[in-house]
């Protein structure tokens, strides 16, 4: 039976590891303060939280819910479930992807606006889409 103690401190250095590699970093953290701290109203409000990933040069990497991977429909059926993400006419669902859109243009001004960046990159966040029970491509 002592034998698998051993196991326990591994599990919590892996979990820790783990934890150490995915933590942003604290410009990572300073610019997603400054979305946080600069956003209107909508941005404030909206159900998904955009972040900085990381920074490399003067190239800030944001998070967001969607790309040509995954669809906007499977993304706001999450953040909006009570719309109908199958009928692509219907208004609340193209006011929805406007507001995606507008809220995405947001937090990109917003980073872009900061000392040192120059270019804003997206990068799909599987972490989150995961967590919300969305496929995922793989990379």
């Amino acid at each position: 039976m002592k034998k698998r103690y051993w196991v326990i401190p591994l599990i919590i250095f892996l979990i820790g590891l783990d934890w150490y590699i995915r933590a942003p970093d604290s410009r990572s953290r300073q610019l997603t303060s400054a979305i946080e701290a600069k956003a209107g109203d909508d941005l404030k409000h909206y159900p998904y939280p955009f972040k900085v990933l990381r920074v490399v040069g003067e190239t800030a990497y944001l998070s967001t819910p969607r790309n040509v991977d995954v669809p906007a429909f499977k993304v706001l059926g999450v953040l909006y479930p009570d719309i109908n993400v199958k009928n692509a006419n219907d208004p609340a669902f193209i006011a929805a992807q406007e507001k995606l859109g507008r809220v995405q243009t947001e937090a990109r001004t917003i980073l872009q606006a900061q000392p040192g960046i120059k270019d804003v990159q997206w990068e799909l966040d599987r972490d989150w889409l995961v967590a919300h029970h969305i496929e995922v491509p793989a990379k």
